[in-house]
């Protein structure tokens, strides 16, 4: 289990409201997917540190219609569209990034939904990636369908950010979580 004082020592600009919010969803994601290592843990909040702009984002900033058209995520098919036309919007903006890494596009959202839900659900309802279960549920989902605790196990950070990010966007910054939660985690937390 994480405190509130080593997420307020990791991530300084989370306000303490913001981690009261997330502290509890956040232990139970970690136990219910293994993430239960100093190394894994370390790695793992570092990275939601940055992708959720230290517990201040739940949702992306951007539009999203920048992942319009995009076959990689399954912005292009048939039902993608349709459930964005629904609301009135693009399949980009409908499946922009939300929870505490960021789940993107419909291909992702469905895995997602039936990985955690059973359920088409997050296809239903995206912003379900909002709440402060589901924002974290849905980063250890993320987390352990891409094997990132045996990265994490081995210490390859630039490789989970790889996976996370699609490249290295911002890796001093991801890197300056990771060495502050090495630091304020103790190594024989279980």
């Amino acid at each position: 289990m994480v405190s509130t004082q080593q997420l307020k020592a990791i991530m300084p600009f989370a306000t303490l409201g913001k981690i009261t919010v997330f502290l509890d969803p956040l232990n139970a994601t970690m136990e219910e997917f293994f993430i239960n290592t100093w190394m894994r843990k370390a790695a793992f909040l570092a990275q939601l540190a940055h992708e959720s702009g230290q517990f201040n984002y739940v949702e992306e900033i951007a539009s999203g219609a920048a992942y319009d058209g995009r076959a990689d995520l399954g912005n292009t098919k048939p039902e993608a569209i349709a459930l964005a036309e629904l609301s009135s919007t693009s399949p980009g903006r409908y499946f922009k990034g939300r929870g505490l890494i960021q789940i993107t596009g419909y291909a992702n959202y469905k895995a997602c939904s039936w990985g955690l839900l059973n359920s088409r659900a997050l296809l239903d309802k995206p912003e379900l990636l909002k709440t402060p279960e589901l924002a974290c549920r849905s980063a250890g989902w993320f987390w352990n369908e891409h094997e990132l605790n045996t990265l994490a196990d081995q210490g390859k950070f630039e490789k989970i950010t790889r996976v996370i990010n699609g490249g290295l966007t911002h890796i001093q910054q991801r890197r300056a979580f990771y060495a502050k939660a090495l630091l304020v985690l103790p190594k024989d937390m279980p």
